[in-house]
């Protein structure tokens, strides 16, 4: 284990959820800033709430490592990977979209989230557009008051769906054989092809990424996590009518090169809610948080004033 995977699961715990699930490994950081509380009941950005980060497809939440300060700067930080990834269990079984937002519900019940912030990354914005519909449909254990999405998904009829993604979709919905998953070296090209042209800076945080993927086995497992793709066909009236939809305020940042969730995605969000926030992440791809950190924090501390005033 590389020390930098080492230190990342130092800062969080396994907790044992009512679901399928397993163990979920979660970090729950408290603020640290000015505008920040404290314990299970503070309040940071958009009226003091935690804020919830949701990660995507195929890594984990330790693609928020280099800008966990700054969230944490704005209140208490809650992080977790999601079933099937990085450091939580990973059962050889089918996965949903469904259930991984139940597991998002049981995670805040047991940490006692009434209210949050929802930070969401790739296929995290899928996860927290269940959580939104639920909310709207008022079957959700948490409400939502301030929302900040990033390159994901959201119109999959504009994404440009990579080469080894379309492989993996058309396996079959089973583990791979223990001699045929992705190696860690390979996983490394294809997370780094999905960055802006000639960005190098991400180096050391996508070799610990792919050791979290290859981590139990989760190289494995990709063919059945990708199901997130067909279920967010079939299910794209819902979710992305939630992430349309919702009241609470929103702000959207998007790294203008992202080769497979496109920048006129962003800007056909924002269209359907012109009340939101844009920022374009000009020269970035779709890990700016991993590519420029610096940058991508100062967007999201604009992102988190906004949601405060709105």
């Amino acid at each position: 284990m590389s020390d930098a995977m080492t230190k990342w699961e130092s800062r969080g715990r396994r907790l044992a959820t009512a679901t399928a699930a397993g163990n979920v490994f979660v970090i729950d950081e408290p603020g640290s800033g000015s505008g920040a509380g404290s314990g299970a009941g503070s309040r940071g950005a958009s009226g003091r709430d935690p804020i919830l980060v949701l990660h995507g497809f195929p890594t984990c939440s330790y693609d928020w490592a280099p800008v966990l300060d700054v969230l944490t700067d704005h209140g208490r930080t809650v992080l977790l990977d999601l079933p099937g990834y990085g450091l939580s269990d990973k059962p050889d079984r089918a996965y949903s979209l469904f259930d991984q937002a139940d597991t998002v519900e049981a995670v805040a019940g047991e940490l006692g989230l009434t209210s949050v912030v929802l930070v969401s990354h790739d296929m995290g914005d899928s996860v927290g557009g269940e959580l939104l519909a639920r909310d709207l449909d008022g079957e959700l254990g948490f409400s939502v008051s301030g929302r900040v999405v990033t390159n994901g998904s959201i119109y999959l009829e504009l994404a440009q769906l990579t080469d080894g993604q379309k492989l993996l979709e058309s396996l079959p919905d089973a583990a791979l054989a223990e001699d045929a998953g992705l190696g860690a070296d390979g996983l490394v090209a294809a997370l780094r092809a999905t960055l802006a042209p000639g960005s190098t800076g991400a180096d050391a945080e996508l070799a610990t990424s792919a050791e979290m993927i290859v981590r139990a086995g989760g190289n494995r497992l990709l063919p059945r996590l990708i199901r997130y793709l067909s279920q967010r066909r079939e299910h794209e009236t819902r979710w992305t009518g939630a992430i349309e939809a919702h009241p609470a305020p929103l702000a959207i940042l998007w790294g203008e090169l992202d080769p497979i969730a496109v920048y006129p995605m962003a800007e056909r969000l924002h269209a359907a809610r012109p009340d939101s926030l844009l920022t374009r992440l000009d020269g970035l791809g779709h890990y700016p948080m991993l590519e420029d950190p610096a940058r991508f924090g100062a967007a999201l501390t604009d992102a988190f004033r906004f949601l405060a005033d709105s």
